[in-house]
């Protein structure tokens, strides 16, 4: 290979082809470069965080002949750095290449290496931090160099990285002369976001900054810290939303809002005091200090975003539901008074004024519009948020759910804690039934996910008609079926306390599941579909749920029961994505612009969509693939005049003994 130097002649300089493995790139590259150098020259996935000091010890990598690579350097040879040399692994910036052959780069030296994790669903994801550090040593300024600090700084990451910073944080530029001050050789790390700006600064070499992804629920606020290097979900952690106190549900809150004057400031510095505090839990957890988180992102519902970023949310209590903005927004963490002076803030763009943040992050994670098969995804709250489509398009609308599936406005009721009924089993001839607690309590209630097996079960026994009655007429074969007042009820649990399934609870469902089921068909008849390849269930409510009781509902439309799957804090996963990969930001952004939106209140379709769902699964729908796997009893309905002949006839029999 030739090479030209100002004022010389042509030298002659021997080339030699390398391979770099597993990308398969390869080309000629000088004798001598080194391994770092060829890669970059090469476009190769190789790390470094120091420039080629030989002190991060990220670009390791492996020749394949110790023939084609120099002997050990003074450097390799005295590293001591996080990273221990192992077997047969060099460092690329201080190995050079003397002959040909193949390299490898193995899975740890990548920078956008595939994550596999256990607590968050990343399946695919590259680790693409939006922040990434650097590793400096700069001269000590003298008095023929009248250029700043930071103009110096500047230079140097231009220089030896080719990243050129625009500006510099208030905090890193009070921080960035003590930093340089704090060591004789005058080193020093910066993080840099998104290749512009300087975020960050410590003396010496940091090898390790970290993330928060966090997921603000109406009920509780789930969160992670990740190791922004390699998308290590390092701590988990999550606290009770304060804003409780001012309201059960998400619109209990807008009307706190609306009828005390500045509530709206009370409820957003609820929630980023227990922000702050879960930040704080989460560093705690894993030793580390809230210097070293650089980057939050944040997902929730419409108002619990825009509560956060201290929004008014009273236009999203009215129609037509006006979101402040349905764009990313990016900020500073101190902004919203979480105290971590170098992270910056991300939160994921809203879709609809009731269809979220958090929903983006489910797209994200589950990644419908990536796939062929057509997708159902469905995030249960008060407000059902539900999306539909693949790669072709995505639909998207929230249907009025309202509280009962969490246990709210349910007799027997409550959340999913410690003491609460999740599972029912009833026995379809004595109609006795085996109940499964959360935790080692004893029984106070039952969850959402107890109240629909329970309903499920009554009605696969055949207590509980086609239209939702709860038929009198089972009193005869069981004691548990009770009169109550003009009605019936099932005792589902008899000792201290007494639980009852009353008529008024299983029509609370009934009007739920109904209102999901004709969001989801009012979608699949906007896209022309008669059904759909896969199901999944997010959230808290979605990973309790038996999937099988959700179609014996009626919940979803028809559907093979095995294509039915919870997807768990698939919010959070799509938060941690997000967190940890500025491609997958772009990608959801660009994503969330093309989702077509339906609203609900507004569309005549819905009514009559919704009358039909009222059937335990469907009034005419036969769910003939339901059927495949469960025996459905066949339509019944019940009176009025035979349930009262029956109360009577019971009333008689417990008389007469």
């Amino acid at each position: 290979m030739r090479r030209m130097e100002p004022g010389m002649t042509t030298i002659e300089t021997p080339s030699v082809e390398v391979v770099f493995a597993p990308s398969g790139r390869r080309g000629a590259v000088d004798v001598g470069t080194t391994v770092l150098d060829a890669a970059r020259l090469l476009g190769v996935d190789l790390d470094s965080v120091c420039g080629g000091r030989g002190v991060c010890g990220r670009c390791q990598v492996i020749p394949q002949s110790h023939g084609n690579v120099s002997e050990w350097s003074t450097t390799e040879a005295e590293y001591r750095g996080r990273r221990v040399l192992s077997g047969d692994a060099r460092l690329g910036c201080h190995t050079r290449i003397t002959g040909a052959g193949i390299i490898d780069v193995p899975l740890e030296s990548q920078v956008h290496r595939p994550v596999i994790r256990k607590t968050v669903d990343v399946e695919g994801l590259v680790v693409d931090p939006v922040v990434r550090l650097y590793y400096l040593e700069l001269d000590a300024p003298d008095l023929g160099d009248d250029r700043s600090d930071f103009r110096r700084l500047s230079a140097a990451l231009s220089e030896t990285f080719e990243v050129s910073v625009a500006s510099i944080d208030l905090s890193p530029l009070a921080s960035l002369q003590p930093a340089l001050n704090a060591n004789d050789r005058r080193s020093i790390t910066v993080a840099v976001h998104d290749g512009v700006a300087i975020i960050g600064v410590w003396p010496g070499y940091v090898d390790a900054v970290f993330g928060v992804a966090v997921d603000v629920g109406s009920t509780t606020i789930a969160g992670h810290l990740c190791d922004l290097a390699t998308g290590e979900v390092v701590a988990s952690a999550g606290v009770m939303n304060p804003q409780i106190r001012f309201g059960e549900d998400l619109m209990s809150r807008v009307s706190y809002v609306m009828m005390h004057p500045g509530g709206e400031r009370e409820l957003t510095g609820a929630v980023r005091v227990a922000l702050d505090e879960l930040v704080g839990e989460l560093c705690d957890q894993a030793a580390v200090e809230r210097d070293m988180v650089v980057d939050m992102v944040v997902v929730g519902n419409p108002i619990m975003h825009h509560l956060v970023l201290g929004i008014d949310p009273t236009p999203l209590g009215v129609a037509p539901f006006t979101l402040a903005t349905d764009l990313p927004v990016d900020q500073r963490a101190v902004d919203i008074d979480v105290q971590c002076r170098f992270a910056r803030l991300h939160l994921l763009p809203c879709i609809a004024g009731h269809v979220g943040a958090d929903t983006a992050a489910v797209i994200l994670a589950q990644g419908p519009h990536r796939s062929t098969d057509v997708t159902l995804l469905i995030d249960v709250g008060t407000n059902a948020e539900i999306v539909l489509g693949n790669c072709d398009g995505l639909l998207a609308a929230s249907s009025p759910t309202g509280p009962a599936f969490e246990g709210a406005q349910i007799s027997c009721g409550q959340r999913a804690t410690a003491g609460a009924i999740e599972r029912v089993r009833i026995d379809r001839e004595t109609l006795e039934p085996t109940l499964s607690v959360i935790g080692d309590s004893p029984i106070t209630g039952v969850c959402g996910s107890g109240i629909i097996e329970a309903i499920c079960e009554l009605r696969l026994s055949g207590v509980i008609t086609t239209d939702g009655t709860i038929d009198g007429k089972h009193a005869i074969r069981s004691a548990r079926v009770v009169a109550d007042g003009r009605t019936f009820a099932y005792v589902l649990h008899e000792d201290n306390p007494r639980l009852l399934i009353t008529q008024n609870d299983v029509r609370a469902i009934q009007l739920a599941k109904a209102a999901l089921y004709a969001g989801v068909k009012l979608l699949m008849n906007r896209a022309g579909i008669e059904a759909v390849d896969r199901v999944g269930l997010a959230g808290a409510f979605g990973s309790h749920i038996d999937p099988l009781y959700a179609l014996v509902l009626g919940m979803i439309p028809d559907c093979e029961p095995s294509s039915v799957v919870s997807v768990g804090n698939a919010a959070g996963s799509g938060a941690v994505r997000a967190l940890v990969s500025g491609e997958a930001r772009a990608e959801i952004a660009a994503v969330a612009r093309t989702i077509i939106k339906i609203e609900t209140a507004i569309e005549p379709e819905f009514q009559a969509l919704f009358v039909g769902a009222m059937g335990i699964p469907h009034a005419d729908d036969p769910y003939l693939l339901l059927g495949r796997v469960v025996d459905l009893p066949t339509p019944t309905t019940s009176t009025a005049s035979s349930g009262r002949t029956r109360r009577r006839t019971r009333s008689a029999q417990l008389e007469e003994t």
